[in-house]
């Protein structure tokens, strides 16, 4: 044990004392905080620039239907035939010309219509002349019919059904998809981390491999206590390393909006955004919708889901990185290591994906319960399900544990597995192992 603990600490010393590692850990918070900031004040800048769109109407319809928005600006042409209000549009340097020839009535004339621009039209723009074009055609049909603009809206109106439990608790649409979207950024953050900072393990490996110091190490320690060793003192410094950057960056993020004075909701107020929550289409949410979202939400039970995300993530990048150093052990240079790389990253990303998938559409169907129960899916497909909770209506207890369970014996299974790989892949050099090879050395 004594020794085992003085690997940990050596490795961790190693690796935070590393120039590289001080660097990173000071410049990251500044380079993800500027980009932040430098997104939202580039989206600023855009959204400021308010294109032109000239308005040559001929016809006895549209007129006062463009109206100067945000994002477009209109300004019409008198007096003009074709040719010189296209000329003047050019000249001036405005976006587009839109022209509405004569005809006796507003069908023809509309199908008669042209949007002139010098190159592809902007769909956003595009759909806002559309827009007005199919609302003015849409309540001429209404007045040829009788029908007035409110008795449209209502005949038009949505309809969404109610639901509840049968204990008589309402359920909200879409509440299921939110909860896994929150369960999948902790999982989505599991991924990075491992794919960030597995490598570590392997580095460190190679290095003591090509340096040849190993011979050395292992002639006091046996394999499986180094191995251990240096995934938990790598571990324990990509996971301070991580911790500083989320309190420096939040702290430096604070710091610089109150400084500068930007508004970070310019992200989100981007027009190719959709609505934040499902609602019916052309109903906006109203407050006590809301109010009801967020209530829902409150009821997720978040001491669960952090303290379980913190399971599944020291967990997780335990077997992983098992893995990463088990690679290192088997080859002599990170040139060797891109064959072995893919099957490792490959679960992580079928995990997201097939996750989202199947905890969107069933979250306690077989494919989310067997992902969520396999060890090298579920710290991610876990966490997805795990906004709903543990118990009646959530994850069931048994299924919980049992993913814990399976976690822990597969890291002391791969970790076993990979110190015999250790044992002679750590003395082997100048050759590249095949899997085979690899398969042999497990029965050595």
């Amino acid at each position: 044990m004594n020794k085992l603990l003085l690997i940990i600490k050596r490795e961790y010393l190693a690796k935070v004392r590393n120039k590289s590692f001080v660097i990173m850990t000071i410049l990251s918070p500044i380079l993800i905080v500027g980009m932040i900031v430098l997104i939202a004040y580039l989206t600023k800048v855009n959204d400021s620039d308010k294109r032109i769109v000239t308005v040559l109407n001929e016809s006895l319809f549209f007129h006062g239907d463009f109206l100067t928005n945000n994002q477009t600006a209109y300004i019409n042409f008198e007096s003009l035939d074709l040719d010189e209000a296209k000329d003047s549009t050019l000249n001036l340097g405005y976006y587009g010309l839109l022209y509405i020839p004569g005809g006796p009535d507003l069908q023809s004339v509309a199908e008669q219509s042209y949007f002139y621009t010098k190159e592809a039209p902007n769909t956003l723009v595009l759909d806002q002349l559309e827009s007005v074009f199919s609302e003015r055609i849409r309540a001429k049909k209404l007045e040829e019919l009788g029908v007035t603009d409110r008795e449209y809206r209502e005949i038009g109106s949505g309809f969404d059904l109610r639901t509840s439990t049968f204990e008589g608790e309402e359920n909200l649409k879409g509440i299921n998809e939110i909860k896994a979207l929150i369960g999948g950024g902790f999982g989505y953050l599991i991924m990075m981390f491992i794919v960030i900072y597995g490598g570590f393990v392997m580095r460190s490996v190679i290095e003591e491999k090509t340096s040849r110091i190993i011979e050395i190490i292992i002639s006091a320690v046996k394999p499986f206590h180094l191995m251990l060793g240096k995934i938990i003192g790598t571990s324990l410094a990509g996971v301070t390393q991580f911790a500083i950057w989320i309190v420096s960056a939040s702290v430096l993020m604070v710091v610089v909006l109150s400084v500068f004075g930007i508004d970070i909701s310019a992200l989100e107020a981007s027009p190719q955004l959709g609505p934040a929550l499902p609602v019916a289409e052309g109903v906006s949410p109203t407050a006590e919708t809301l109010q009801t979202y967020a209530t829902e939400l409150y009821k997720i039970p978040w001491a669960v889901l952090v303290i379980s995300f913190v399971v599944y993530f020291i967990l997780g990048y335990l077997i992983y990185s098992s893995i990463y150093a088990a690679i290192g052990a088997a080859v002599d240079n990170e040139t060797d290591t891109q064959q072995f790389i893919l099957p490792i990253i490959l679960p992580l990303v079928l995990a997201i994906y097939i996750g989202f998938f199947s905890v969107f559409n069933n979250p306690n169907g077989p494919i989310a319960v067997g992902f969520s129960l396999f060890p090298l899916t579920s710290p991610i497909v876990m966490l997805m399900r795990l906004p709903a909770g543990i118990g009646e209506g959530g994850v069931p207890l048994w299924e919980f544990i049992t993913s814990i369970l399976l976690l822990v014996i597969t890291f002391i299974g791969i970790v076993w597995l990979a110190a015999k790989i250790y044992r002679v892949g750590i003395l082997m050099y100048g050759k590249k192992p095949s899997y085979k090879e690899l398969f042999k050395w497990l029965r050595y």
